[in-house]
């Protein structure tokens, strides 16, 4: 027993362990060679296939809902028409006008050449001085609601001269656009459905209006928009018989046109968004080549193609950008959601 377990044990252990060793390097050798005869490691195997999407039909609604707030009817400027002194004061201070309430009456004195006569007789030249032409002019409020006057009587004025204000009482609601929202409300509707925050159902608000922002008006950091570039204000009266405040927020939803059955695909795969725009489709040998399209109604989904492609053909659903130096992400023309984001 003592010879096995001295001399035995450690042979079988010493031949055991040289037969691992064997076959560890038998598997570590032959298999780099196995993957040194299929492929060269250093070497890409793998290979991109750009996504496609067919080009379908759908139904498209242009739907833009802008953040807002409800904010006062600024007051109204009620201007002297005729140069000349504050003769009459026709309303008071404070005094709550219609439109066509009598505000005052301006008097202007424009000087008469005097007449000369020649006696006849003794050819002897009398002057006569005229009277001044008297001209009065009525200035009513254009607006209803309240008076705040700004002149004294006999005060002297000039055309275009605020004699006045009238403060509506009124509210609207109003939000600030992006570029992309104001080429989307191009011909938009004189109406948009208005929600209020905490308050009543949502409302039709008339009178809408879009227009320039101003140089120097703040973001508002809550809106979703904040850090977009602002390009345009939207906004809409709110009826009387709502009842809101200022500081209210808000959303307006305004749909600017919807197409049935129209052929669409997604707003990645065209470069451009307003009007006319470049897609590239797949041919049957795989290749992809440029096509000028006609652009319809989007809803920043997807876009419609008024012309250029039809049902059934395939294109990228990522335009391709040739250069990220080409992109410009503050212009919805040339921005790319895969570079810019969105």
């Amino acid at each position: 027993m003592g010879v096995t377990r001295r001399i035995v044990f450690p042979a079988i252990r010493i031949v055991l362990w040289a037969v691992i060793a064997v076959a560890l390097a038998k598997i570590a050798f032959a298999g780099a060679d196995r993957v040194s005869a299929a492929e060269d490691p250093l070497q890409p195997s793998a290979q991109v296939t750009e996504p496609q999407v067919q080009v379908t039909t759908g139904t498209v609604t242009n739907a833009v809902t802008v953040s807002a707030s409800v904010v006062a009817d600024a007051p109204k400027p009620v201007r002297a028409t005729l140069a000349g002194t504050v003769h009459r004061l026709l309303a008071e201070d404070g005094q709550a006008v219609a439109a066509d309430t009598p505000v005052l009456e301006l008097r202007s004195e424009t000087p008469v050449d005097p007449t000369v006569t020649t006696d006849p007789e003794t050819g002897m030249q009398t002057v006569t001085e005229n009277k001044p032409k008297v001209t009065r002019q009525t200035v009513v409020a254009g607006t209803a609601g309240t008076l705040r006057l700004s002149v004294l009587k006999d005060q002297v004025v000039a055309v275009g001269d605020s004699i006045g204000t009238v403060t509506p009482g009124t509210l609207s609601v109003q939000g600030t656009l992006t570029p992309d929202q104001q080429y989307r409300l191009v011909d938009a509707p004189g109406e948009a459905t208005v929600t209020l925050k905490g308050g009543p159902a949502p409302f039709t608000c008339t009178g809408l209006r879009i227009g320039a922002a101003a140089q120097d008006e703040p973001t508002d950091p809550q809106a979703p928009e904040a850090g977009a570039s602002t390009s345009g204000t939207v906004s809409c009266a709110v009826p009387g018989e709502v009842t809101a405040f200022p500081g209210l927020g808000a959303d307006i939803e305004i749909v600017n046109g919807t197409a049935e059955g129209a052929l669409v695909v997604p707003v990645t795969a065209v470069q451009g968004s307003v009007q006319n725009g470049n897609v590239w489709v797949v041919g049957a040998d795989g290749a992809s080549e440029q096509r000028a399209v006609v652009l319809g109604l989007t809803d920043g989904k997807q876009v419609q193609i008024a012309e250029g492609l039809a049902e059934g053909d395939t294109v990228l659903e990522y335009a391709p950008v040739s250069s990220l130096t080409d992109v410009d992400c503050t212009d919805p023309a040339t921005a790319d959601p895969n570079v810019c984001g969105g």
